[in-house]
């Protein structure tokens, strides 16, 4: 089953304004008409039949079926990750349109709950799959080639062969999931219930982040002295979540005898631990190369003697501060899409015309953005909190590249469309760069051109630097929980380890800064979540620059990879590219690319 939706974009890439035009909402009725529908209540009646079925037919006997017998399980198996993913979905966006309300909290709690009960006696099909001779799998693929297309599903089950336990301990530790998401719902209503309070003005987290894009350094300031201000108050509590999430983590690691804290997000990701590392040190060796030296740029460019965390995403004193209409920016995104191929424009026409994008700020909604698949037989919903600003459109073009790509991997099926998060990120990325540079080659001026480089400099850096520094943060987090509970200031000190070697010389942090880990909910929800971020920018932008070659035939070979989903590897995936993301060298060519809008900019200067 699909994981629930959660916010995926780090919040500081929002804006602000009024008036932004007929924002979109969600319309869910593709999924369910309501929490009182009797299709739902159907789909529970059947799916706590089906898994009882299910389990009757197959237990225990996954090892002596024949190749078409293993099929009919693979197929019923799917149809229930269906079912369940419709039912999750429907709840979980529900309540993240609305957090703080109570019957929808309850609602998706119940639909969690009656989800593990049912699905608690299949937990033996992943771990008697993992029991299936390696010859045999070899002989039944051979077989049947329906099922041989199932392959990249059994890998990746059998890749935790050497990490599993008792059939008794898994269906346990299944049963208790529901424990964990109780304290990743805690984060998630403690954030969006907060308010703030900057210039008499009373706000919610997105509303507060946005001051930290303003042009007026005062108001700024008192949004980051707020923010500080809040998260300290709250410092036990997320402390607590932090501490509890991550300790569960180390017990299960350490019963499944992980090698590492990260060993289970590297499985999950179907990556190799050494290619992680790879792009880990190349992006920590070009900090000073990469951030350190833009920021100095910025340091000049803002009149400043030294910079301050509130100045970090800060237009610039040149920049437009003119708010971005809603229609002004499904314009820009589609104008690019359409540009690079008509048929990426078709596939995201519909989300802005059939209810499938929910875009404007509203008291208690989730912050952040994201693209939820939900399943393959409906369409995915992409979550915005749409405030008008340059950077909120490449936030619509990073989260329509995720809704094109999962409409295009949809055909896979249920169990072979979910691309790992490595490779997740890269339509994003990809419609993220289309659209700055559409709006690039649209600049009438030298003054338009250097603030939409300096705009996708930092968008990058906060896509490569800082999603590799809070990477960082977790692997210290972790490894610190080992030893012992963490006090607020234990936590506050592996954050602030991290910032200044990362954003480097330019930068003075003020107190309480230090607790701005507090609000970054990847760290709760999926822990080392955060390289994919930085693993996918740098794939797009060589995958980029083989584009601007004008590589033969790119763009068919472009779909034929976003159709793929999750049905192969990333060195497969990348191959008619001329690209392999386990080559050291391949990180290079994509920070080159950052580092050569740098070079543009310093050059501007003299």
């Amino acid at each position: 089953m699909r994981d629930l939706p959660f916010p995926v974009r780090d919040a500081n890439a929002i804006g602000g304004a009024d008036n932004l035009g007929d924002l979109p909402e969600w319309d869910l009725t593709d999924l369910y008409s309501s929490e009182d529908a009797p299709e739902l209540a159907a789909d529970l009646e059947w799916l706590e039949g089906e898994c009882t079925s299910f389990a009757a037919d197959y237990e225990g006997k996954l090892a002596d079926l024949d190749a078409d017998g293993l099929l009919q399980c693979v197929l019923r198996n799917e149809k229930i990750n269906a079912i369940a993913g419709r039912i999750m979905s429907f709840a979980g966006l529900r309540y993240y349109q609305l957090t703080t309300d109570a019957e929808r909290a309850k609602f998706l709690s119940d639909m969690q709950e009656k989800i593990t009960i049912f699905t608690t006696p299949l937990v033996f099909f992943t771990l008697e799959i993992n029991r299936i001779d390696d010859e045999v799998l070899k002989t039944h693929f051979a077989e049947n080639a329906d099922l041989a297309r199932y392959e990249p599903v059994f890998r990746r089950i059998r890749a935790m062969k050497p990490y599993q336990l008792s059939d008794e301990l898994e269906k346990f530790l299944h049963d208790l999931g529901v424990v964990g998401d109780a304290w990743e719902r805690l984060f998630d209503e403690t954030i969006a219930g907060l308010t703030f309070t900057v210039d008499g003005e009373e706000l919610n987290i997105e509303g507060t982040l946005n001051f930290l894009t303003e042009q007026d350094r005062n108001k700024r300031e008192a949004a980051a002295r707020e923010l500080a201000s809040v998260f300290q108050d709250n410092i036990k509590t997320f402390a607590r979540v932090h501490n509890t999430q991550a300790k569960e983590k180390e017990i299960l690691d350490r019963w499944r005898n992980m090698p590492t804290a990260q060993t289970g997000r590297h499985l999950s990701n179907d990556v190799e631990p050494e290619v992680v590392e790879a792009l880990r040190e190349a992006v920590v060796a070009a900090y000073p190369k990469l951030s350190h030296r833009y920021y100095e740029l910025k340091r000049k460019w803002l009149g400043l003697d030294v910079m301050q965390v509130w100045d970090r995403n800060a237009p610039l004193p040149m920049e437009d501060t003119r708010v971005v209409g809603w229609d002004e920016a499904e314009k820009t995104v589609m104008d690019a899409y359409n540009a690079f191929d008509p048929r990426m424009g078709e596939i995201a026409a519909p989300f802005f015309s059939k209810g499938w994008i929910d875009a404007a700020v509203k008291p208690g909604k989730a912050p952040g953005a994201f693209a939820h698949p939900t399943v393959t037989d409906v369409h995915p919903y992409v979550m915005l909190n749409y405030l008008g600003k340059p950077r909120d459109v490449m936030t619509l073009a990073h989260e329509l590249g995720h809704g094109v790509h999962q409409v295009l991997a949809a055909d896979q099926g249920e169990m072979l469309s979910s691309t790992p998060l490595t490779l997740a990120e890269t339509a994003s990325v990809f419609g993220e760069m289309l659209t700055f540079r559409k709006m690039l080659d649209q600049a009438d001026t030298p003054e338009q051109r250097k603030v939409l480089l300096a705009g996708k400099v930092e968008d990058m850096i906060n896509t490569v630097v800082r999603q590799i520094a809070f990477y960082d943060f977790e692997c210290k987090l972790h490894a610190a929980r080992r030893e012992g509970e963490l006090t607020p200031v234990d936590i506050n000190a592996l954050w602030m380890s991290v910032q200044a070697e990362s954003l480097g010389p330019a930068f003075e942090f003020m107190e309480g800064y230090e607790t701005f880990w507090a609000y970054i909910p990847h760290f709760v929800h999926s822990p080392f979540y955060v390289y994919a971020y930085a693993f996918g920018d740098g794939l797009v932008n060589a995958l980029y620059s083989v584009y601007e070659s004008g590589s033969e035939g790119f763009e068919d070979k472009y779909f034929e990879m976003l159709r793929a989903g999750g049905s192969k590897h990333h060195k497969d995936l990348l191959a008619p590219f001329g690209l392999d993301a386990s080559d050291p060298k391949f990180w290079d060519k994509g920070l080159s690319m950052i580092s050569g809008f740098i070079d543009e900019l310093e050059a501007m200067e003299d």
